[in-house]
């Protein structure tokens, strides 16, 4: 395939499967994998990844809302889709598309029991971080009120741990898992019958895997993100240079002329800014890129649709490829740099930027 896009992200096919087989090598043979897809799968593009994750053998996919299950489902996706918000209004386009729904507040729970449609339904309870749930003292009335609605076909209870990459939150993390089980106990009590359990997510196998319960969440990790060299970046981001101009001492750069040069210089200007996701605190020498193995600071305040670097140091001219991020500038770095975390980073990248999927 010709590819005549000049920014794009590469997604390595094979690397996803490394960190597929990396991260379930450390579960039970039957632990069951949801691969979560939310936001168009973190910025790498959703329809190709999800087709190469069902021949992979994931469970089921999750995904923040009807628009991304229903994208899924009409691409031609067969597993179960997990809709983690699916709201009051989109009914109609769940049961059309066979979507599953997470259950966290009595609304729903009505509202989806007395369409009196066959619906895959999973609850989710609060165990700590207090964001969706119901709470853990009313697990025995959730239980009793599923039992009018026998439409609803409930396949998991299901929680978010809050802190898994935080080794110094462990204490909090461990009462998570108390709260669940004793959640669980009692609904299953409830009902007379047992349904899966998941409440893990990436950093919560590979440092609680002893929890895994039946099924786990499995999201920055397919990526190739987390503190486990094992794991490796799945997604390249790449430009080119698309102009090389010579600027003398004391000329200015860029919006509010923020850099002023020094000494005379060679510059690079960049098609990618901030409407594409490069944070404009990247600005002024905080980020750089990399152009023929050396790494090129940015220089001025970074635009809606390009970025300028200093050149001054290299050969390069118009037309070179430009890493943006990659194995060495990788996207964990990055956040680090802007005191922030990876799925910022990889959520605020446009859809303009083609992707393209190598193995």
């Amino acid at each position: 395939m010709e590819i005549i896009h000049e920014t794009i992200l590469e997604v390595n096919i094979n690397r996803l499967k490394s960190n597929f087989n990396y991260l379930k090598g450390k579960l039970k043979a039957k632990t069951k994998i949801i691969a979560v897809m939310k936001a168009y799968a973190y910025g790498h593009g959703d329809i190709i990844l999800a087709k190469k994750l069902e021949e992979f053998g994931v469970h089921a996919l999750w995904v923040a809302d009807f628009e991304e299950g229903s994208r899924l489902r009409e691409s031609g996706i067969h597993i179960p889709i997990i809709i983690a918000n699916p709201g009051t209004k989109s009914t109609k386009k769940i049961i059309d598309n066979k979507l599953d729904v997470v259950i966290y507040n009595f609304k729903l729970l009505q509202l989806y029991g007395e369409l009196n449609k066959e619906i895959c339904i999973h609850i989710k309870f609060n165990t700590g971080m207090n964001r969706y749930g119901f709470n853990a003292d009313e697990a025995k009335i959730i239980a009793k009120t599923l039992l009018k609605y026998p439409k609803l076909k409930l396949q998991s209870i299901c929680s978010h741990l809050a802190a898994t990459d935080n080794p110094k939150k462990d204490e909090f993390t461990n009462k998570q898992f108390l709260v669940f089980d004793t959640i669980c106990t009692a609904v299953f009590q409830e009902l007379g019958y047992e349904v899966d359990r998941h409440i893990l997510n990436t950093n919560g196998v590979l440092r609680f895997a002893k929890n895994e319960y039946e099924m786990v969440r499995l999201g920055i990790g397919l990526y190739g993100v987390a503190d486990d060299n094992h794991l490796q970046q799945i997604g390249t981001l790449k430009s080119v240079v698309a102009q090389v101009r010579k600027i003398t001492q004391g000329n200015q750069i860029g919006y509010n002329a923020s850099f002023v040069a020094s000494t005379d210089m060679q510059i690079g200007i960049i098609p990618f800014g901030y409407a594409d996701g490069l944070n404009r605190k990247l600005s002024a020498k905080n980020g750089v890129v990399i152009i023929n193995n050396t790494h090129c600071p940015i220089i001025g305040k970074i635009s809606m649709d390009s970025c300028i670097v200093d050149l001054s140091h290299i050969a390069a001219k118009a037309g070179d490829e430009v890493i943006i991020f990659g194995t060495e500038n990788t996207v964990l770095s990055i956040a680090k740099k802007l005191d922030t975390i990876p799925y910022e980073i990889f959520a605020t990248l446009n859809r303009r930027i083609k992707r393209v999927y190598s193995c």
